[in-house]
């Protein structure tokens, strides 16, 4: 798959290929302090992008942790519902926004500081609307629940150049269905770093799933 680079404000699409090895962690953290450990695991496993929704109070902590401790990882926020959210995401430190619906405020909020934004879109209308705004990748959430890869391949059909982020629902069983669609920038899911783990402090384990998930993407011959 060709390294793909998401719109900027600017229009220049300029910029290193924001999820280089398609896999999105979508973290829930309730304690900051197991931000830095948490994202060095992944990138140990090979995954150097990670989400960390906003979900909870510690999200921007979370964030501006990892951003400082680990330098190697990509940390974007998700679940970005408010502009007050977005701005406490951009002073934190993030380097994405996602966001479960598209809301044109945000989306242009994002663009004019700069930040790669991703808003959820299902509907061929809601990814015109993504088209219309200058954006080249959308969220497609929940993906299993809105017709899983199948439905990602008829939707992208109609809008060449687009770009999809499926998320929800997803884990290594059905991954590799969205990996082998062109249209598929990236996937993201819970299943590199499950809530008990992160709970437990098992980021060894963690590492060992970011891995298994690079070699499942590797074995399809994409990265």
């Amino acid at each position: 798959m060709p390294e793909h680079r998401v719109q900027h404000g600017d229009g220049s699409g300029a910029g290193a290929p924001l999820f280089p090895c398609g896999i999105v962690p979508v973290i829930k953290l309730s304690d900051a302090a197991k931000a830095p450990p948490l994202a060095k695991a992944l990138l140990a496993g090979g995954v150097d992008v990670i989400e960390i929704t906003f979900r909870t109070a510690a999200a921007p902590d979370a964030i501006a942790a990892i951003a400082k401790e680990v330098p190697g990882m990509t940390v974007g926020a998700g679940t970005v519902l408010t502009l007050s959210q977005l701005r406490a995401a951009k002073d934190a430190g993030a380097a994405f926004i996602v966001s479960p619906g598209l809301d044109a405020d945000i989306v242009r909020a994002a663009l004019a500081d700069g930040l790669d934004v991703i808003p959820g879109a299902v509907t061929p209308t809601e990814i015109g609307q993504a088209l219309s705004l200058g954006l080249t990748a959308v969220k497609f959430f929940p993906a299993q629940i809105y017709g899983g890869a199948a439905a990602v391949k008829a939707l992208a059909a109609p809008f060449a150049g687009m770009k999809f982020v499926p998320t929800g629902g997803i884990d290594q069983g059905n991954a590799p269905d969205y990996w082998k669609l062109p249209q598929v920038l990236a996937v993201g899911g819970t299943w590199m770093a499950p809530e008990r783990l992160i709970d437990a402090g098992d980021f060894g384990a963690v590492e060992r799933l970011a891995r298994d998930a690079v070699n499942l993407r590797k074995g399809l011959g994409i990265c």
